[in-house]
């Protein structure tokens, strides 16, 4: 029997980087533009913790009316479905894993509701116990278990391949990106159909992201400076996602050349499992999985009802549990009325509904941008870094005029006493 064909490389080098393309700096920036306006409108401007208080700078005093009322509203639609996407996806990959070990068979539509409802009580009452408690915690535990499957899989899996994949990715991201920005469905249905169900699903799903997480990152970023915020949100995560696409992307690959059928598996959900079913302990670790996505998605629920209950409550930094409770509450009922409504297509009206949801916060992000380009422009370090350029300026004109190149520049403490008695260009108003 003949080994099975090697995939041409310019497969693999297109597919690893249409994965950074879409997981990489791209919804990172995302969330630094908006996770940016709202720390530095809120921690350095003291204005309430909103996304229409950033708008200030552009809507002044109307930011605290109907039009920043509506701001939130957009906001809290988008988290709302942004995260009801999280939530289904989550519910069928569960589902896909209690297949996979053979607890249940074929999961039906009320098994995946049942999961769902356990989701949503667990992170209503994470979320209830506070960032400190409950979101903290379970993302302590949700890193050491990724960290564990990781190193399994890099150390069981193909080692060499996947090191050697690390510098391929990066070079074909850099290589195609802006061939990937530039496709789209003017080139043929096939091209259209995908970027539908994959390049602009992910977009719009991290825009509907951007008002929970830029808010999240924003609160525990208090002190950093801008430049430490930005490298911070950007570089650590899309290092995380390189290494973690390129251990499990390669292992895949890998599989898929050696005979394994990846592709072939009963759905999206379930391909993770069919390659861990390559590897030893294959029941333990898909176990393991399933924790991890339920903890994932628990994790980024709660911290999502936080924020939609802070957005509902005028910027409060700890709103009050009920509220918190009934946006979890109505985060789970959405998950479950769009599986029963979409049954066999439900992943497909998940998709849709994170596009439409996304549409309208797309644009309130664009302002947002240009708001926060204000704020900056008059932030007092700026000014005085300008103005000191400035001075800078006239006094070497005026040097050269007067003096030639024989001239010097000294730095001296201002007497402001005799601002009034001799004013002229110097003098402070």
């Amino acid at each position: 029997v003949s080994a099975p064909p090697e995939f041409p490389v310019a497969d693999i080098r297109a597919a690893m980087a249409t994965t950074m393309f879409h997981w990489g700096f791209h919804p990172w920036a995302m969330y630094a533009v908006v996770g940016l306006a709202i720390a530095y409108s809120t921690f350095r401007l003291g204005r309430r913790q909103l996304l229409s208080a950033v708008f200030a700078p552009i809507l002044g005093t109307r930011a605290n009316g109907p039009i920043g009322k509506v701001i939130d509203i957009l906001a809290i639609f988008a988290t709302l479905f942004g995260t009801v996407a999280s939530l289904g996806l989550g519910a069928l990959q569960i589902g896909s894993g209690l297949d996979k070990v053979g607890w249940v068979k074929n999961p039906s539509t009320m098994v995946l509701v049942a999961i769902i409802a356990v989701l949503t009580a667990a992170f209503v009452a994470s979320a209830v116990s506070g960032i400190a408690k409950g979101i903290q915690w379970l993302s302590n535990i949700n890193m050491v278990l990724a960290i564990i499957l990781a190193v399994f899989v890099f150390v069981v899996g193909p080692t060499i391949f996947i090191l050697n994949l690390l510098p391929t990715t990066l070079g074909a991201y850099a290589q195609d990106l802006f061939m990937m920005s530039g496709r789209t469905a003017v080139e043929n249905k096939t091209t259209a159909d995908w970027l539908a169900g994959w390049t602009i699903f992910y977009w719009a799903w991290w825009v509907s992201w951007t008002p929970f997480v830029g808010m999240f990152i924003a609160r525990i970023s208090r002190g950093r400076t801008i430049r430490e915020f930005v490298t911070g949100v950007l570089l650590v995560p899309t290092v995380v996602s390189l290494v973690w696409f390129a251990i499990f992307g390669g292992a895949g690959i890998k599989a898929q050349q050696n005979g394994a059928d990846l592709a072939g598996a009963a759905s999206a959900e379930a391909s993770l499992f069919a390659l861990l079913d390559t590897m030893p302990w294959a029941t333990v670790t898909s176990i393991l999985v399933m924790v991890l996505v339920a903890i994932f998605f628990v994790s980024g629920a709660d911290a999502a009802s936080v924020v939609m209950g802070s957005l509902s409550q005028r910027g409060d930094i700890e709103p009050k549990r009920w509220v918190v409770v009934f946006w979890g509450a109505a985060t789970g009922a959405v998950a479950v009325i769009m599986l029963l409504v979409g049954g066999a297509d439900a992943l497909t009206g998940l998709q849709q509904i994170t596009i439409v949801a996304a549409l309208p916060f797309l644009v309130v992000m664009v302002a947002l941008a240009v708001a926060l380009s204000k704020d900056l422009m008059t932030d007092p370090l700026v000014i005085r870094r300008r103005y000191g350029a400035d001075a800078v300026e006239r006094a070497v004109v005026e040097g050269v005029s007067e003096h030639g190149d024989d001239f010097g520049l000294s730095v001296e403490k201002r007497d402001h006493a005799d601002d009034a008695a001799a004013p002229g260009p110097g003098a402070t108003v």
